[in-house]
Protein backbone atom coordinates (compact mmCIF):
# COMPACT_ATOMS: atom_id res chain seq x y z
CA UNK A 1 0.00 0.00 0.00
CA UNK A 2 1.45 3.33 -0.85
CA UNK A 3 2.14 6.09 2.05
CA UNK A 4 0.92 9.29 2.42
CA UNK A 5 3.48 11.31 1.41
CA UNK A 6 3.61 8.99 -1.81
CA UNK A 7 0.42 9.59 -2.60
CA UNK A 8 0.22 13.35 -1.72
CA UNK A 9 3.24 13.70 -3.81
CA UNK A 10 1.18 11.51 -7.41
CA UNK A 11 -1.57 14.23 -6.58
CA UNK A 12 -2.86 16.81 -8.94
CA UNK A 13 -4.99 19.73 -8.32
CA UNK A 14 -9.04 18.69 -8.24
CA UNK A 15 -11.42 19.80 -10.69
CA UNK A 16 -13.32 22.54 -9.16
CA UNK A 17 -17.05 21.61 -9.20
CA UNK A 18 -19.47 24.80 -8.46
CA UNK A 19 -16.11 26.78 -7.77
CA UNK A 20 -16.08 30.27 -8.55
CA UNK A 21 -15.83 31.26 -12.49
CA UNK A 22 -12.83 33.07 -12.88
CA UNK A 23 -11.08 30.86 -10.81
CA UNK A 24 -12.05 27.49 -13.25
CA UNK A 25 -11.38 29.47 -16.07
CA UNK A 26 -7.84 30.33 -14.53
CA UNK A 27 -6.97 27.08 -13.93
CA UNK A 28 -7.98 25.95 -17.32
CA UNK A 29 -5.12 28.33 -18.69
CA UNK A 30 -2.70 27.64 -16.39
CA UNK A 31 0.53 26.76 -17.47
CA UNK A 32 1.17 22.64 -18.21
CA UNK A 33 5.45 23.63 -17.85
CA UNK A 34 6.97 23.46 -14.65
CA UNK A 35 7.79 26.15 -12.65
CA UNK A 36 11.54 26.94 -12.93
CA UNK A 37 11.56 30.25 -10.65
CA UNK A 38 10.16 31.65 -7.97
CA UNK A 39 8.22 33.77 -9.72
CA UNK A 40 7.03 31.56 -12.15
CA UNK A 41 5.00 29.84 -9.11
CA UNK A 42 3.87 33.33 -7.62
CA UNK A 43 2.41 33.87 -11.24
CA UNK A 44 0.54 30.06 -10.86
CA UNK A 45 -0.85 30.88 -8.12
CA UNK A 46 -2.08 34.16 -9.44
CA UNK A 47 -3.73 31.87 -12.12
CA UNK A 48 -5.25 30.07 -9.83
CA UNK A 49 -6.70 32.82 -7.32
CA UNK A 50 -8.29 34.06 -10.73
CA UNK A 51 -10.94 36.91 -9.41
CA UNK A 52 -11.13 35.27 -6.50
CA UNK A 53 -10.76 37.89 -3.70
CA UNK A 54 -10.42 34.81 -0.86
CA UNK A 55 -7.55 33.00 -2.94
CA UNK A 56 -6.00 36.84 -4.13
CA UNK A 57 -5.94 38.04 -0.37
CA UNK A 58 -4.33 34.47 0.24
CA UNK A 59 -1.58 35.44 -2.75
CA UNK A 60 -1.05 38.90 -1.50
CA UNK A 61 -0.33 37.59 2.43
CA UNK A 62 2.34 34.85 1.20
CA UNK A 63 3.81 37.12 -0.96
CA UNK A 64 7.70 38.26 0.03
CA UNK A 65 8.15 41.57 1.82
CA UNK A 66 4.48 42.13 2.55
CA UNK A 67 4.02 45.39 4.71
CA UNK A 68 1.24 45.22 7.39
CA UNK A 69 -0.85 47.86 7.59
CA UNK A 70 -1.50 50.08 11.13
CA UNK A 71 -3.67 48.36 13.81
CA UNK A 72 -7.16 49.11 14.07
CA UNK A 73 -9.74 47.94 16.04
CA UNK A 74 -12.07 45.70 15.03
CA UNK A 75 -16.09 45.89 16.06
CA UNK A 76 -16.83 42.53 17.12
CA UNK A 77 -19.39 40.31 15.15
CA UNK A 78 -21.44 37.01 15.09
CA UNK A 79 -20.05 35.54 11.34
CA UNK A 80 -21.68 32.12 12.32
CA UNK A 81 -25.11 31.12 14.86
CA UNK A 82 -22.36 29.97 17.07
CA UNK A 83 -18.81 31.54 16.30
CA UNK A 84 -17.67 35.20 17.31
CA UNK A 85 -14.82 37.11 15.83
CA UNK A 86 -13.05 39.63 18.27
CA UNK A 87 -10.40 41.56 17.55
CA UNK A 88 -8.08 43.94 15.75
CA UNK A 89 -7.05 44.39 11.76
CA UNK A 90 -3.96 42.59 12.51
CA UNK A 91 -5.10 39.57 14.64
CA UNK A 92 -8.27 38.00 16.21
CA UNK A 93 -9.80 35.60 18.56
CA UNK A 94 -12.32 33.44 17.49
CA UNK A 95 -14.81 31.88 20.42
CA UNK A 96 -16.51 28.80 19.82
CA UNK A 97 -19.82 28.92 21.13
CA UNK A 98 -21.02 25.50 22.50
CA UNK A 99 -23.86 24.70 24.86
CA UNK A 100 -21.78 24.17 27.30
CA UNK A 101 -19.66 26.68 27.48
CA UNK A 102 -16.93 28.55 25.06
CA UNK A 103 -14.37 27.28 23.09
CA UNK A 104 -11.71 30.78 22.98
CA UNK A 105 -9.19 29.90 19.82
CA UNK A 106 -6.11 32.31 20.44
CA UNK A 107 -5.71 35.81 22.97
CA UNK A 108 -4.67 37.79 21.22
CA UNK A 109 -1.20 40.25 22.77
CA UNK A 110 -1.66 40.60 26.20
CA UNK A 111 -3.64 40.68 29.41
CA UNK A 112 -4.32 44.64 28.38
CA UNK A 113 -6.10 42.69 24.99
CA UNK A 114 -7.76 40.37 26.90
CA UNK A 115 -9.05 42.71 29.38
CA UNK A 116 -10.27 45.62 26.99
CA UNK A 117 -10.79 43.71 23.48
CA UNK A 118 -11.57 40.54 23.90
CA UNK A 119 -13.96 40.38 27.37
CA UNK A 120 -15.69 43.40 26.43
CA UNK A 121 -15.84 42.10 22.78
CA UNK A 122 -17.53 39.26 23.40
CA UNK A 123 -20.28 40.74 25.79
CA UNK A 124 -21.35 43.40 23.23
CA UNK A 125 -22.10 40.18 20.94
CA UNK A 126 -24.09 38.65 23.72
CA UNK A 127 -21.44 36.08 25.24
CA UNK A 128 -20.52 36.02 29.42
CA UNK A 129 -16.96 35.61 29.07
CA UNK A 130 -17.05 33.92 32.40
CA UNK A 131 -18.46 30.84 30.18
CA UNK A 132 -14.73 30.50 28.62
CA UNK A 133 -14.08 26.63 29.62
CA UNK A 134 -10.99 26.42 27.11
CA UNK A 135 -8.45 28.99 25.48
CA UNK A 136 -7.10 27.27 22.67
CA UNK A 137 -3.42 28.60 21.40
CA UNK A 138 -2.83 28.12 17.77
CA UNK A 139 0.48 28.84 18.10
CA UNK A 140 3.42 29.73 19.96
CA UNK A 141 3.44 33.32 19.50
CA UNK A 142 2.62 36.13 21.74
CA UNK A 143 -0.02 37.68 19.22
CA UNK A 144 -1.87 34.30 20.51
CA UNK A 145 -1.09 33.80 23.92
CA UNK A 146 -0.26 36.68 25.27
CA UNK A 147 -4.14 37.18 27.00
CA UNK A 148 -4.30 33.06 27.83
CA UNK A 149 -3.72 33.87 31.66
CA UNK A 150 -5.52 36.56 31.94
CA UNK A 151 -8.44 34.53 30.86
CA UNK A 152 -7.45 31.21 32.77
CA UNK A 153 -6.94 33.75 36.45
CA UNK A 154 -10.32 35.40 35.57
CA UNK A 155 -12.26 32.77 34.56
CA UNK A 156 -10.92 29.52 35.16
CA UNK A 157 -9.95 28.66 31.64
CA UNK A 158 -7.77 25.67 31.03
CA UNK A 159 -5.48 26.73 28.22
CA UNK A 160 -4.19 24.44 25.33
CA UNK A 161 -1.04 24.30 22.60
CA UNK A 162 0.48 21.31 21.28
CA UNK A 163 3.36 20.02 23.16
CA UNK A 164 6.27 21.80 20.71
CA UNK A 165 4.97 25.25 21.09
CA UNK A 166 4.96 24.73 24.85
CA UNK A 167 8.10 23.74 24.79
CA UNK A 168 9.19 26.33 22.20
CA UNK A 169 7.97 29.44 24.52
CA UNK A 170 9.54 27.49 27.84
CA UNK A 171 12.60 28.14 26.01
CA UNK A 172 12.36 31.78 24.19
CA UNK A 173 10.49 32.61 28.01
CA UNK A 174 8.11 35.94 26.05
CA UNK A 175 6.48 38.05 28.12
CA UNK A 176 2.83 37.17 29.11
CA UNK A 177 3.62 33.54 28.02
CA UNK A 178 0.66 31.27 29.85
CA UNK A 179 1.41 28.94 32.57
CA UNK A 180 2.32 25.34 30.93
CA UNK A 181 -1.08 23.95 30.90
CA UNK A 182 -3.08 21.36 28.44
CA UNK A 183 -1.31 19.43 25.54
CA UNK A 184 -2.81 19.07 22.13
CA UNK A 185 -1.63 16.25 20.04
CA UNK A 186 -2.79 15.23 16.21
CA UNK A 187 -6.40 13.91 15.68
CA UNK A 188 -7.12 14.75 19.60
CA UNK A 189 -10.62 15.91 19.99
CA UNK A 190 -12.11 18.31 22.38
CA UNK A 191 -15.78 18.01 23.20
CA UNK A 192 -17.64 20.44 25.06
CA UNK A 193 -21.36 20.55 25.13
CA UNK A 194 -22.34 20.12 21.34
CA UNK A 195 -19.55 20.82 19.64
CA UNK A 196 -16.13 18.48 18.85
CA UNK A 197 -13.04 20.13 17.58
CA UNK A 198 -10.55 18.21 15.94
CA UNK A 199 -7.09 19.44 16.14
CA UNK A 200 -5.08 18.81 13.47
CA UNK A 201 -0.92 19.38 14.03
CA UNK A 202 0.27 21.76 11.17
CA UNK A 203 3.61 22.10 11.56
CA UNK A 204 5.46 25.12 10.03
CA UNK A 205 4.88 28.27 11.23
CA UNK A 206 6.48 26.88 14.27
CA UNK A 207 7.11 23.84 15.35
CA UNK A 208 3.57 22.98 16.95
CA UNK A 209 0.68 24.93 14.82
CA UNK A 210 -2.52 23.58 15.37
CA UNK A 211 -5.46 23.84 12.82
CA UNK A 212 -8.47 22.68 14.29
CA UNK A 213 -11.73 21.86 12.61
CA UNK A 214 -15.16 21.82 13.91
CA UNK A 215 -18.91 22.40 13.03
CA UNK A 216 -20.74 25.39 12.71
CA UNK A 217 -23.87 26.60 11.90
CA UNK A 218 -25.27 29.40 9.71
CA UNK A 219 -29.11 30.21 9.74
CA UNK A 220 -29.20 26.84 11.30
CA UNK A 221 -27.32 24.77 8.47
CA UNK A 222 -24.68 22.78 9.84
CA UNK A 223 -21.16 23.21 7.75
CA UNK A 224 -17.81 22.37 8.41
CA UNK A 225 -15.23 25.05 9.45
CA UNK A 226 -10.86 24.73 9.68
CA UNK A 227 -9.31 27.64 11.53
CA UNK A 228 -5.56 26.93 9.83
CA UNK A 229 -3.34 27.88 12.59
CA UNK A 230 -0.29 29.95 10.94
CA UNK A 231 -0.26 31.36 7.53
CA UNK A 232 3.09 33.67 7.47
CA UNK A 233 5.77 31.49 6.05
CA UNK A 234 8.73 30.73 8.60
CA UNK A 235 12.20 32.03 8.21
CA UNK A 236 14.48 28.91 7.41
CA UNK A 237 14.02 27.08 4.52
CA UNK A 238 14.03 23.77 6.60
CA UNK A 239 10.20 25.20 8.62
CA UNK A 240 9.00 25.76 4.79
CA UNK A 241 9.47 22.71 3.35
CA UNK A 242 7.38 21.14 7.11
CA UNK A 243 5.30 24.13 6.49
CA UNK A 244 4.83 23.06 2.54
CA UNK A 245 4.24 19.20 3.83
CA UNK A 246 1.23 20.19 6.56
CA UNK A 247 -0.51 22.19 3.85
CA UNK A 248 -0.32 19.24 1.05
CA UNK A 249 -1.53 16.58 3.88
CA UNK A 250 -4.01 19.35 5.82
CA UNK A 251 -5.87 19.41 1.98
CA UNK A 252 -6.35 15.66 1.99
CA UNK A 253 -7.94 15.47 5.55
CA UNK A 254 -10.22 18.77 4.56
CA UNK A 255 -11.32 17.05 1.43
CA UNK A 256 -12.48 13.82 3.84
CA UNK A 257 -13.90 15.80 6.46
CA UNK A 258 -15.78 17.97 4.28
CA UNK A 259 -14.78 21.33 5.11
CA UNK A 260 -16.10 24.29 3.54
CA UNK A 261 -15.61 26.87 5.58
CA UNK A 262 -12.46 28.55 6.32
CA UNK A 263 -11.22 30.79 8.83
CA UNK A 264 -7.82 32.50 9.96
CA UNK A 265 -6.71 34.14 12.76
CA UNK A 266 -4.74 36.93 10.98
CA UNK A 267 -8.23 38.04 8.81
CA UNK A 268 -6.05 40.37 6.63
CA UNK A 269 -4.85 37.40 5.02
CA UNK A 270 -7.56 35.59 3.68
CA UNK A 271 -9.95 38.35 2.85
CA UNK A 272 -11.78 37.53 6.16
CA UNK A 273 -11.91 41.22 7.70
CA UNK A 274 -14.01 42.65 4.44
CA UNK A 275 -15.79 39.10 4.83
CA UNK A 276 -16.98 40.41 8.40
CA UNK A 277 -17.71 43.37 6.90
CA UNK A 278 -20.01 41.50 4.29
CA UNK A 279 -21.82 40.40 7.05
CA UNK A 280 -22.60 43.14 9.17
CA UNK A 281 -24.00 45.05 6.10
CA UNK A 282 -26.50 42.44 6.18
CA UNK A 283 -25.33 39.97 3.33
CA UNK A 284 -27.86 36.94 3.01
CA UNK A 285 -25.15 34.27 1.94
CA UNK A 286 -22.18 34.05 4.55
CA UNK A 287 -18.87 34.51 2.77
CA UNK A 288 -17.00 32.46 4.92
CA UNK A 289 -19.03 29.59 3.53
CA UNK A 290 -16.89 28.73 0.32
CA UNK A 291 -17.35 25.30 -0.79
CA UNK A 292 -15.57 22.16 -0.61
CA UNK A 293 -13.94 22.93 -4.46
CA UNK A 294 -12.56 26.39 -3.18
CA UNK A 295 -11.31 24.98 0.22
CA UNK A 296 -9.28 22.94 -1.96
CA UNK A 297 -8.21 25.51 -4.54
CA UNK A 298 -7.34 28.12 -1.34
CA UNK A 299 -4.79 25.10 0.03
CA UNK A 300 -3.34 24.75 -3.49
CA UNK A 301 -2.88 28.31 -3.39
CA UNK A 302 -0.70 28.46 -0.43
CA UNK A 303 1.03 25.21 -1.37
CA UNK A 304 2.15 26.87 -4.77
CA UNK A 305 3.12 30.06 -3.13
CA UNK A 306 5.26 28.16 -0.62
CA UNK A 307 6.57 26.29 -3.59
CA UNK A 308 7.59 29.62 -4.93
CA UNK A 309 9.09 31.03 -1.08
CA UNK A 310 11.60 27.76 -0.74
CA UNK A 311 12.55 28.35 -4.32
CA UNK A 312 13.12 31.99 -3.56
CA UNK A 313 15.38 31.44 -0.87
CA UNK A 314 17.88 29.15 -2.88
Amino acid sequence: MPSRRTVLAAATLLPLAGGARPASAALKTAPKTAPKTAQDYYDRAAKLAGDDPVLKALVKALSPGLQMPAVQPVKPFKIFDDVAVVGTTFVQATALLTSKGVVLIDAMGSPDDAKKIIVPGLRDVGVNPAHIKYVVAAHGHDDHFGGAQYLADTYGARVMMHKADWDLIAAERPEHAPKRDLEISDGQKLTLGDTTIVFHHTPGHTPGTVSPIFPVRWKGRRHTAILWGGTNPPATTEAKRTNLTSVREAAVTMRRAGVDVELNNHGGADYGLTRIEQLRAGATKNPFIIGPARTQRFMKVMETMLRGRILQDQ
